[in-house]
């Protein structure tokens, strides 16, 4: 089964929790603490893998979950890291953040790998606390969230040249013809329910992949018939070989089948009418196709046109010898804009976060990841914790800010689901 697009919740490791512990050994005077870090959460990280082709794996998977990093322990032993969960994915997968609707990554290269939620680092112990004013703390910190995304992982083809066209022109044939891609045929529409791929090479002994992509209908870009799953597969490509049936047997005008393939092409992604395109006029040993092909002419004038019998193998090769120089002229075309991926706009054009309160009824509640990172992070039962966690809400500004609300002495201030009590 070909599963090229799935929707998974992706939750990292939380860190370990660090140990809250004190020497206590004869002969050892003022031991002082002896608490270990936590362990670091395991990272959920993909790795293409060339013999993958399909997310079929992953179709069932609705959450992938780290393991939490060990706690620390006494005697100063830090808790063990979780090991990192690898997931394969086939060459080609990008994977998107569907919150921001960012790329996250691409994945071209067979081994590449990229870490998709990064586990949590493990909470300090005491004995990391230690400091020349402060010999004894009695406090350590919780394990860090790890982090959590919704993410949509989909595979598009790394293939060098696209087939496109209406139902039942030809490309199946032509790619059985000229590799050893074996297709479905037959005299009905959308017999090719999924993308095929096939190698072929030149005379001279350059080899492609092509890519034998199911038939376009009117409005295909809307949801139509297939279109709209697989087109995403021709934006690697960086030839489209548009196959039109010229012998116009089926009561269509090639004409105007050229010019709805395009429309929808151009409704689907923009980009995709700026790539090279040929036209492969197929079926020429049929009666009419002579003549439609030369009106034709008259009005496509612009785009390199190749006469062909794909079914009875006749100039194919010339097609491919033709599309094997073309592609040593081209290089490979991003994918996709700055703007798109996650890693060039969060380093561009985001600020550091910090914090905003908003008011809820009566209360006052605060938001920001720094802020709930560190509220999980922080160990209550401890009161030279909250102490501490008092400190950096303050030195964070917020205390001013509460004051500058008009926060007022026993108002209710909350923090994701806890509430505290306001006090000066």
């Amino acid at each position: 089964m070909f599963v090229d697009e799935v929707i998974i919740n992706i939750k990292a490791g939380n860190g370990g929790d660090g140990c809250t512990a004190f020497r206590r050994e004869k002969f050892v005077e003022m031991g002082g603490p002896f608490g270990g870090n936590g362990g670091h959460g395991s990272s959920i990280i993909f790795k293409a893998d060339s013999g993958l082709h399909t997310l079929l794996d992953l179709r069932y998977q609705k959450e992938i979950k780290g393991s939490k990093g060990q706690n620390g322990m006494g005697k100063n032993m830090h808790g063990k890291n979780a090991e990192d969960i690898y997931i394969k994915v086939p060459c080609g997968t990008v994977v998107t953040d569907l919150d921001t609707n960012l790329v996250i990554c691409d994945l071209k290269a067979s081994g590449e790998e990229f870490v998709i939620c990064k586990g949590g680092r493990g909470g300090r112990g005491n004995t990391a606390f230690k400091t020349q004013t402060n010999t004894a703390p009695d406090f350590s910190e919780n394990g860090e969230p790890g982090e959590e995304r919704k993410v949509k992982v989909e595979v598009k083809l790394l293939a060098d040249v696209g087939l496109v066209g209406l139902p039942s022109v030809g490309k199946s044939t032509f790619i059985s013809m000229v590799s050893k891609a074996k297709p479905k045929i037959a005299a009905y529409h959308f017999t090719t329910l999924v993308p095929n791929l096939g190698v072929t090479k030149t005379r001279n002994g350059d080899s492609f992949v092509i890519a034998d992509l199911p038939g376009l209908i009117e409005n295909a870009s809307l949801g139509e018939g297939l279109g709209d799953k697989f087109l995403k597969h021709i934006e690697r490509t960086k030839i489209i070989a548009h196959v039109i049936d010229m012998s116009g047997m089926e009561g269509r005008n090639p004409y105007e089948d050229y010019l709805l393939i395009n429309k929808e092409l151009e409704n689907f992604n923009k980009k995709l009418l700026k790539k090279p395109m040929i036209i492969v006029a197929n079926k020429m040993d049929m009666p009419e196709a002579k003549k439609n092909l030369e009106e034709f002419k008259k009005k496509v004038t612009d785009k390199k046109i190749f006469e062909v019998s794909a079914y009875l193998n006749e100039n194919l090769q010339d097609v491919i010898d033709y599309l094997g120089e073309e592609l040593k002229k081209l290089e490979e075309s991003p994918l996709y804009e700055d703007d798109e991926i996650e890693s060039e706009v969060l380093y561009k054009y985001t600020k550091p976060e910090t914090f905003k309160i908003i008011r809820e009824n009566e209360d006052y509640v605060i938001q920001g990841k720094d802020i709930e990172r560190l509220f999980k992070m922080t160990k209550f039962g401890s009161r030279e914790g909250e102490m501490r966690f008092a400190k950096r809400l303050t030195k964070m500004g917020i205390d001013k800010e509460l004051k500058k609300m008009g926060c007022q002495e026993g108002d209710m201030v909350r923090i994701l689901d806890f509430y505290f009590e306001y006090h000066e």
